[in-house]
């Protein structure tokens, strides 16, 4: 979550991130202090060999368990950035993986067959979210005693102009906060902002063109922004 407040930061209680509006880092720079490096999921994760991928599709048992041991690590970072409730976790992760095996003779390249999970893996997130009705408001009244101390904290930063230095004392009212917004703006959000996805990346994850990455992000924003003044209210 810390990559969340550096990425998507809190400037003068407004939220804002360079990369919505046109402003990111080149592709190639450093990231800024404090802030880590985009994800490349080839590099994150053992990418399964096509002679083990054909093994797998003649049906070969071994096969498919080596390839969910080589993916795992890959598909259960980013379903666990989107299902917040540890009890959908396996079942989410069963889901994308049950996917995997049923699609697999779709999978034609060219790019790796990790990118290619991780696409579905985002979209049964997405899938999941949406058929979770309920998303709770986030009232004054229901906040715990740490995120009240969390909401304090953001307004002391907000006060004095500066960018937040404890990301983790605010991460789970952040967390509460992003779960009240609507399917795909939970699953833009966390990708650009946690994940540290480029839009380019976030359109190729989730099929959307970049036009509606763009516009997505900024209204979420503006809701999260909204959330925070109505919490801050007395």
């Amino acid at each position: 979550m810390s990559g969340y407040l550096h990425s998507g930061r809190i400037e003068h209680g407004l939220w804002a991130t360079p990369e919505v509006f046109g402003h990111a880092p080149q592709a190639g720079a450093c990231p800024a202090p404090g802030m880590a490096a985009p994800v490349n999921d080839a590099a994150s994760s053992q990418e399964p060999s096509m002679a083990l991928l054909e093994a797998a599709r003649r049906g070969e048992e071994a096969a498919g368990k080596e390839i969910v041991t080589l993916l795992h690590p890959l598909v259960a970072r980013l379903v666990s950035r989107q299902i917040r409730r540890n009890a959908d976790l396996e079942d989410v992760l069963q889901e994308v993986f049950i996917k995997v095996f049923v699609k697999m003779h779709q999978y034609r390249g060219p790019q790796p067959f990790s990118h290619w999970v991780s696409r579905l893996a985002v979209t049964t997130c997405y899938d999941w979210l949406r058929r979770q009705k309920a998303r709770p408001a986030v009232m004054a009244s229901d906040l715990t005693d740490a995120e009240r101390i969390a909401l304090e904290h953001i307004q002391s930063q907000a006060e004095d102009h500066g960018g937040n230095d404890d990301p983790d004392l605010v991460s789970g009212l952040l967390d509460r906060l992003i779960a009240a917004l609507k399917p795909h703006e939970q699953i833009v959000i966390r990708l650009l902002d946690l994940e540290e996805r480029s839009v380019a990346e976030i359109s190729a994850l989730t099929g959307w063109g970049q036009s509606k990455v763009k516009v997505t992000a900024f209204r979420a924003r503006k809701k999260l922004n909204t959330l925070l003044k109505q919490l801050e209210s007395p």
